[in-house]
C-alpha cells in the first residue's frame, strides 16, 4: 500500500440530522469500494495501492453527498503518497489506542 487519504465531507444543510444522514451515505459509498477504511469522529481514512483510485473516491464522495440532497459540499482532504514504497497503515497508526 502506497497511498492513503483522509476526507472530511461537510454537506451544506440546515440540521445536524441531515449532516449525519448525508455523511452516512458517503461513508457507505466509501465502504462499498472494498478498500480498507477507518471512520473517525471528524474524517474517514482510506488506504490503497492506487493514488488515482483514491482521488476518484474523493471526487465521488462529493457527488454522493450532492446526490443525497445537499445544495453544496465542502471537503477537507489529507493525502499521504509514496509511489516507490509503503506508507504506514491505518492499523499501525491507531491499533495501540483501540485495544
Amino acid at each position: 500500500m502506497n497511498a492513503s487519504v483522509a476526507i472530511q465531507v461537510l454537506p451544506a444543510v440546515d440540521s445536524d440530522e441531515e449532516v449525519c444522514r448525508i455523511v452516512d451515505e458517503v461513508i457507505a459509498y466509501i465502504k462499498s469500494t472494498g478498500l480498507n477504511c477507518y471512520v473517525g469522529p471528524f474524517e474517514t481514512t482510506i488506504e490503497g495501492d492506487s493514488y488515482d483510485q483514491l482521488m476518484e473516491i474523493v471526487t465521488n464522495c462529493q457527488k454522493v453527498a450532492l446526490a443525497a440532497g445537499c445544495d453544496g459540499v465542502s471537503a477537507y482532504v489529507k493525502i499521504a503518497y509514496r509511489p516507490e514504497r509503503e506508507i504506514m497503515s491505518i492499523d499501525k497508526k491507531v491499533s495501540k489506542y483501540h485495544v
